[in-house]
């Protein structure tokens, strides 16, 4: 099997710094934002993130099935965490040095909270609305009130972002990623 070939897209309104490592086929959607030392490996197959994602710094992203791994819009991924998961609705939060395995599929409003370890030995499909926590990857149903702050909130730290980043590191551009 010959390797997939490096092949970046980043949406004219996405915020992507320079010190991100990139490998594989790469689609990056409108207002997302990646930190620098921010890494995202489509190993075996695709990577197709959606638009208004934050993707902090030292967060590993990585896709070791042939299928595409689809992101959804407006997801959190905080400073460090590393995520495995094929697919992902829309706005989640995997919090700071939370691990999601290959295993599971996380639909929308969830949230693994930080340092959790959530590796399922069999494949799973997380409900809207599902919070992972504690070292023993316990979970509980959110009732969903807040989500319209919590939006807010996100859209508010994604503008600042796309402000601030631009000032104090380089940035890609779509023709010029790869």
């Amino acid at each position: 099997m010959a390797p997939i070939r490096d092949k970046f897209t980043i949406h004219s309104k996405a915020v992507v710094c320079q010190d991100v490592e990139l490998k594989g086929d790469i689609t990056i959607g409108s207002g997302t934002i990646v930190h620098p030392k921010a890494t995202i490996f489509a190993i075996a197959g695709p990577i197709v993130i959606g638009a208004g994602c934050i993707i902090e710094e030292n967060v590993v992203l990585v896709n070791r099935r042939k299928e595409v791994m689809r992101i959804g819009d407006d997801n959190l991924f905080e400073i460090g965490c590393r995520v495995e998961c094929p697919s992902m609705g829309n706005f989640n939060t995997i919090s700071t040095r939370a691990r999601v395995h290959h295993t599971v599929r996380i639909s929308s409003f969830c949230v693994v909270s930080a340092g959790c370890l959530f590796a399922p030995t069999d494949d799973e499909m997380l409900d809207d609305f599902t919070v992972i926590y504690g070292q023993a990857a316990e979970r509980r149903t959110w009732s969903g009130r807040g989500k319209v702050q919590e939006a807010d909130l996100r859209r508010k730290h994604t503008e600042y972002l796309k402000e601030m980043l631009p000032k104090f590191n380089r940035l890609r551009r779509g023709a010029d990623a790869a």
